[in-house]
Order: C-alpha cells, then structure tokens, then sequence
C-alpha cells in the first residue's frame, strides 16, 4: 500500500516535472528577442515583437549584430514627442545603411509611449537604420490606410527596463546643428547595443 502510494506520487511528481520542463522550453524558444542599449544617460533594454514585425526585427538585430549602433548619437530630440537616434555619429555624419525594408505598420500594433518605431522619409517603405522611441502615446504615427499620409510608422518594441533614461534624454536641452534641428546641446550617445536574450 504505501509503496504503491509511493510510486504513483514519484510517477505523479516526475510527470509534473518533465512537463514544466518543456512548457519552459517552449516558452523560450518563443520568448522575444531582448536588446541592451547602454547609453551615456544609462542603460534601456528593449524587447521586440518578432511576431508582429519579423522583417523590421531581423533587419535591427543585424545592425545590432555589426556593431552598427555603437557610437552613434540621439540625434533628434523633441519633448513629449520622441527621442531618435542610429543614424548619426557625433559630429553628424550619416553612416552608410543597408537596403530599404518593407514597411510593417499595422493595425493594432500602435506608436504609445515607450514603444520602439523605424523612421522613415515620406516614401512607405524607406526605413533602414534609424529608429525613435516615443515618449507619450502618437496615435498620428498609427497605420492607418495604405496611402503615404496614413500608412504610418511600423512599431517593432518597447523599453521594458529603463524608461526614466528615455525620459532624461527627451527633456535635453537641443539646439540648431547646421541644417538639423532638435539636436542635444550635451551629445548623448549609444555606446554599445547586444543581444542578451
């Protein structure tokens, strides 16, 4: 009797183990990419959808990957609208870029605050490089036809950790540079971006 009970609760108790076992592998072979980005204001870590924008993400993590991102500054700061950055080093030369990629706005997948977006010139499917993380909710950057006015911009993440470093960054002093504008008086810069899950 009780070595029956015995073996049924270590049967139970195995069976119980190996399936949480998997359950946590399947939760981490489809667990989101994570990226560090480690500023001169302190750290953000970024998670990103992978499901909801597959090509934006692949085409960020291989910048990440190149080392692309490193040393490059938040060259576009404007209050209460969003931080911009990967384009620029700091003396504003523009780093060269890769392709184009198609532009993956959509419905549902929305530019509010803390969430991560490419920019884009007035051409639907023109982002390469640079991103922008908003820093209060723009419905205006929302998909919202497929014309070049409301297709909007594609959300690829969001700051999961460190949003009061964006906050310090979107309240920098800026200034003209030459012919940019909204440029931090006190460069701010990305120092390194990886991969860390």
């Amino acid at each position: 009797m009780h070595k029956r009970f015995f073996n049924k609760t270590t049967a139970s108790l195995f069976a119980f183990i190996l399936i949480s076992f998997v359950c946590m592998q399947l939760n981490s072979a489809y667990a989101n990419p994570k990226v560090l980005m480690e500023t001169s204001k302190g750290n953000i870590t970024i998670e990103l959808y992978e499901k909801e924008a597959p090509i934006t993400v692949q085409n960020f993590l291989s910048y990440v990957s190149d080392g692309f991102y490193n040393n490059l500054i938040f060259h576009r700061v404007i209050p209460n609208f969003m931080i911009q950055g990967g384009g620029f080093d700091s003396k504003m030369n523009q780093k060269p870029v890769k392709d184009p990629i198609k532009n993956e706005a959509r419905r549902g997948v929305n530019n509010k605050r803390g969430t991560l977006a490419m920019a884009r010139t007035n051409v639907i499917n023109s982002a390469t490089g640079q991103f922008f993380i908003n820093l209060v909710n723009n419905d205006f950057l929302n998909h919202k036809d497929n014309s070049s006015s409301g297709f909007g911009y594609a959300v690829f993440g969001e700051v999961i950790d460190g949003m009061d470093v964006v906050d310090t960054i979107g309240r920098t002093r800026t200034h003209r540079h030459g012919m940019f504008e909204n440029v931090p008086i006190d460069e701010i810069t990305i120092k390194n971006m990886s991969v860390i899950e």
